[in-house]
């Protein structure tokens, strides 16, 4: 059976994941990950599309993205993304073949419900995998850019986080506070389906969003989360 075509929905964010090859590592060298962050600011500029958080770890990568103007821009950034790191790692270990495990997996997300714990997610990527103590002692995440600790150069303004407080340093306060927290076993659990599954990241409030959005028709199976099809959501 052939793939159905996903569908990309502009001015929702969207959390995207793609991993290497046999869960081989993509990244080795600080060159490595330079080049793939670098490759994102030029093409997230050609293609409007929005950065909100990012994490590149040893065998895989997780974003979150918002298209501004059209929604398959992420498509088209993401296959420019990996075609370019993947001639770039071949041809430095001079072999040939594919780096990366097949298309990406991307959810939509509910902004208001679940934006802010996606974000936190992503950014705790590092802690969860025991190469980091604290996400602000990972070089190649978005946490230390969004609690304002380096240079801004890289993050869009996203819906969220500007409502933590009134001045920079509330909001940072407000958001070191809320990742300290952790993720609850259940979210976690909720998130990360959702990505692998190229499900829904809401509930059934957004179905119904969606729906009306797009025109798509959707079906919902119990408390499943839905997936987004060609013409259709439907649960997976």
């Amino acid at each position: 059976m052939g793939r159905q075509p996903r569908t990309f929905i502009p001015g929702y964010p969207h959390h995207i994941v793609q991993r290497g090859h046999n869960h081989n590592a993509v990244f080795v060298e600080k060159a490595d990950y330079e080049t793939y962050l670098k490759t994102l600011i030029e093409w997230k500029a050609k293609y409007d599309v929005g950065v909100y958080a990012y994490c590149l770890m040893t065998n895989h990568v997780h974003l979150v993205l918002v298209p501004y103007s059209d929604g398959n821009a992420i498509s088209h950034l993401m296959r420019r993304l990996s075609a370019r790191h993947g001639r770039r790692i071949n041809r430095l270990e001079q072999r040939t073949g594919t780096l990366w495990s097949g298309r990406f997996k991307s959810s939509l997300i509910d902004t208001d419900r679940y934006l802010m714990a996606c974000l936190r997610y992503v950014e705790l990527n590092p802690v969860r995998a025991g190469i980091a103590d604290r996400p602000d002692e990972y070089p190649w995440s978005s946490y230390a850019e969004r609690i304002g600790s380096v240079e801004h150069y890289m993050l869009d303004p996203d819906p969220v986080t500007a409502d933590l407080g009134s001045t920079a340093e509330l909001r940072r306060q407000a958001y070191v506070a809320y990742v300290a927290e952790g993720i609850a076993p259940e979210e976690r659990q909720f998130l990360r389906n959702a990505v692998r599954r190229n499900q829904l990241t809401g509930d059934s409030g957004f179905v119904d969003e969606i729906e009306r959005r797009t025109g798509l028709r959707i079906e919902a199976r119990g408390p499943g989360r839905p997936v987004i099809r060609s013409g259709t959501i439907t649960p997976k």
